[in-house]
């Protein structure tokens, strides 16, 4: 087996060179059943890789595939130029790794997987809703959940800061190994804290740029206040009250976050848990990881636990990612096989356990691997990252619009961009307007 890193050149160049891999059909036996090439994240956990190349190699073995892989980092939207230009060419890679809009954004370019997903389903049980509206397309999938990347964006709170300064204990309120203690945890609460904590010195990291994770927290936030900016429908509800009580709260709540929050993108909010310089983030567990090799004494002080309920529920930011196969692949039965195998119980507690929790199974079932609870300084710390009492709604920003018009509102940060501007001043209703205005350019175009 082939494997290696794809830089920008060399995507390119194997675009245009695969033409010249035509597989024979995929037939299982004793001998080469054809060939197989793959585009995978390039994981930034140390050793994550390896467990995938791994439990690719052992089906490849038994199945007597020769297969490729392409191990492709999303620096300069490495991934997001793959896929374009395969898409555009109508050759490349046999199977490719989506972030969560691309299914959608690629549906009429992808081979169906309803063959794939219904067996997976009745093995391992139900999938959360949200990975359902982004991989699926006029009712059929395309696309299969992936554990590799797929995270949850729950606060990583400081023990001893929330403590001290907003006398919360989020240790108790999110025992290690025990069902949530959270009622009391609401948007009321994390407002009080968010404002004791500035006050004291340590704002909540929580970023107002256009990049995901801040565009994932807005979401979250909008969404246990019942608010949304498109309907199921396709109808704009950007006037109505739950998104005008949304923006209040945002607005009035983003004044307690770092003064430069409107610039950050995904890496900010790391760097300010590690730097000591805040008492909660919103983040899967990259930045516990970070410290506890670069800060150990900070990360000592991290628990990672559930957002706070509002109104219409308790709503977690998430961001799935996905295996897709390209309609005009070669050996679309050798890919299918080979997502079946990456699915399987055993396959995804290894890519758990190799990510060190980061990553997380698409099915709702499997949120009790011993990782998370084993996991630590301070031991237990990881352990309500997966929400294993599944008593949170998972969050894409944008839902429940239809996923054409989502992407735009989520890729252009239409709800951040709404937040400061409103918090800068300008008049709730001009705000709307504008908004309004943004979708439905989108909706004409």
């Amino acid at each position: 087996m082939l494997t290696r890193k794809l830089t920008r050149r060399r995507f390119l160049v194997t675009t245009a060179a695969s033409t010249t891999l035509v597989a024979t059909p995929y037939v299982r036996g004793s001998y080469a059943a054809g060939k197989l090439s793959l585009a995978i994240w390039d994981h930034w956990v140390p050793g994550a890789n390896a467990t995938s190349k791994a439990l690719i190699e052992e089906w490849a073995a038994r199945e007597k595939v020769q297969v490729q892989i392409d191990y492709i980092n999303n620096i300069g939207n490495k991934l997001l130029l793959t896929v374009a230009a395969e898409a555009q060419a109508k050759t490349g890679h046999d199977f490719l790794y989506f972030t969560s809009w691309l299914p959608s954004d690629n549906a009429r370019n992808l081979e169906p997987l309803d063959d794939v997903m219904e067996p997976l389903i009745k093995q391992n049980g139900a999938v959360n809703p949200t990975v359902e509206y982004l991989g699926k397309s006029d009712g059929h999938w395309v696309a299969v959940p992936a554990t590799i990347g797929s995270q949850l964006l729950g606060p990583c709170s400081r023990i001893d800061l929330m403590k001290r300064y907003a006398g919360i204990d989020v240790q108790a309120m999110y025992p290690a190994g025990a069902p949530p203690k959270a009622d009391n945890w609401t948007l009321d609460a994390f407002f009080t804290a968010a404002e004791a904590c500035h006050k004291a010195g340590f704002p909540f990291g929580i970023g107002l740029g256009t990049t995901e994770d801040s565009v994932l927290a807005a979401g979250a936030i909008f969404h246990s206040l019942g608010a949304m900016l498109v309907d199921a429908n396709g109808d704009i509800t950007v006037k109505s009250e739950p998104v005008r009580q949304a923006l209040d709260y945002y607005a009035r709540l983003a004044r307690f976050f770092p003064p430069d929050a409107p610039a950050w993108d995904n890496a900010s909010n790391n760097k300010w848990l590690i730097s000591g310089r805040g008492a909660l983030i919103l983040n899967p567990p990259s930045a516990w990881a970070v410290a506890k090799r670069d800060a150990p004494q900070i990360a000592e002080q991290l628990w990672t636990h559930g957002m706070p309920a509002g109104p219409r529920g308790r709503f977690v930011p998430f961001q799935p990612f996905f295996w897709g196969i390209w309609s005009f692949s070669k050996n679309k039965p050798a890919a299918k096989s080979l997502l079946t195998h990456l699915s399987q119980p055993d396959a995804i507690e290894a890519m758990v356990v190799a990510s060190g929790g980061y990553d997380l199974p698409p099915f709702t079932g499997m949120t009790r691997f011993k990782t998370w609870a084993e996991q630590g300084p301070p031991k237990g710390t990881l352990y309500h990252y997966p929400d294993p009492y599944n008593h949170q709604t998972l969050s894409v920003a944008g839902w429940p619009a239809p996923p054409k018009i989502a992407v735009q509102i989520f890729t252009q940060g239409i709800m951040t961009k709404m937040i400061l501007r409103h918090m800068q001043g300008e008049p709730m209703e001009k705000t709307l307007s504008w908004a309004e205005d943004e979708i439905e350019g989108y909706m004409r175009t």
